[in-house]
């Protein structure tokens, strides 16, 4: 039986509290001259510092797939690892195409057509965009993991110094081939098998990976906030993409910080990362139902750094309660990854 790596635990409990709270403060952003700047700037800063929360699960994804030292197995692959993301992506996509058309003026039908014919090329609810993109990177996991496994570890370091670059490049907006999107998402994963596997857990290796993650998220905040205040409206750039430098360093930081500590963490707080890490895939699945009130109603009223932790809070136990829910049946079960 192989040891539980809690560090996955605790990285997975807070990517999916981040990613939470990115949905939360979503009606926020765009009140720049609405509410007070104050605010504004408290959930701006919110969302600026949380961009790093996807990425860390595919930074994990690639620490565990390309890790794992067995002979690839096509129909074990497909059967536990794609089609075990797959088919619950495809039945919750359906449920929330039909909940798009509820609002606070009762349901259309006409919105659920429409989201149904775009959905093979946009996500049928917000926060699906996730697997539009994750699921594709399983077509590539068994060219690293033959890569890793029967080539020189060099190539792995190249290609992830090339992808590095290439996102440093889409941040300045300078474009081309590079800016595929497959590419700058794929690149996390060897990225993540060597934060894992080849970047030595010493204080120095840290305290460096932290000073460069710390000073991205700051440069991101001032980049989006100057850059708002000059528009005289919220204004992003790329600053806020999963597949540029700044938001790479954030999430290294988190996985490397996590890595650091998780090991070590008290057992009662690990018990506790377990459980959340367990269901984190269910609970990202499952947080919009939660905040469809909060949104249709306008239930955000007040200042973001308390509606924020407090819809965290509500949304997050939740979906943490259903997906127990589901997973207490093997008929329900399968409904989450």
């Amino acid at each position: 039986m192989k040891k539980r790596i809690f560090f996955f635990d605790l990285a997975r409990c807070l990517a999916a509290t981040a990613v939470i709270a990115i949905h939360v403060l979503a009606p926020y952003r765009n009140e720049l001259g609405i509410i007070s700047f104050g605010e504004w700037v408290t959930a701006v800063s919110i969302n600026s510092i949380s961009r790093w929360a996807v990425p860390v699960f595919i930074l994990i994804t690639g620490a565990l797939l390309l890790s794992d030292t067995r002979p690839f197995n096509l129909r074990y692959y497909i059967r536990r690892r794609l089609s075990k993301v797959l088919i619950p992506f495809i039945v919750w996509s359906l449920f929330y195409a039909y909940l798009s058309g509820w609002s606070a003026q009762g349901f259309d039908a006409t919105t659920v057509k429409a989201v149904l014919a775009d959905s093979l090329s946009h996500e049928t609810y917000y926060h699906l965009g996730f697997f539009y993109y994750f699921i594709p990177l399983y077509l590539v996991i068994p060219f690293f993991q033959l890569a890793i496994q029967q080539a020189d570890i060099k190539w792995i370091y190249a290609f992830t110094c090339v992808w590095l670059i290439t996102t440093l490049l889409f941040l300045l907006k300078i474009d081309g081939p590079w800016s595929w999107q497959m590419w700058l998402y794929s690149g996390y994963l060897p990225l993540g098998y060597i934060l894992y596997k080849k970047i030595p857990i010493t204080s120095g290796t840290v305290a460096a990976i932290t000073l460069l993650g710390v000073s991205a998220l700051s440069i991101t905040i001032y980049a989006v906030v100057s850059n708002s205040l000059a528009n005289e409206e919220y204004t992003i750039g790329r600053w806020m993409s999963y597949k540029t430098l700044n938001v790479v360093l954030a999430a290294s930081m988190v996985f490397m910080l996590c890595r650091y500590f998780g090991e070590n963490l008290p057992k009662k707080v690990s018990q506790i990362a377990s459980v959340i890490s367990r269901h984190s895939l269910g609970i990202y699945l499952l947080h919009p139902i939660f905040l469809w009130p909060m949104k249709e109603y306008g239930w955000y009223q007040g200042h973001p750094g308390w509606v924020i932790p407090l819809w965290i809070v509500i949304s997050g136990s939740g979906a943490l309660a259903v997906s127990w829910l589901l997973s207490c049946s093997r008929k329900t079960a399968w409904l989450l990854p």
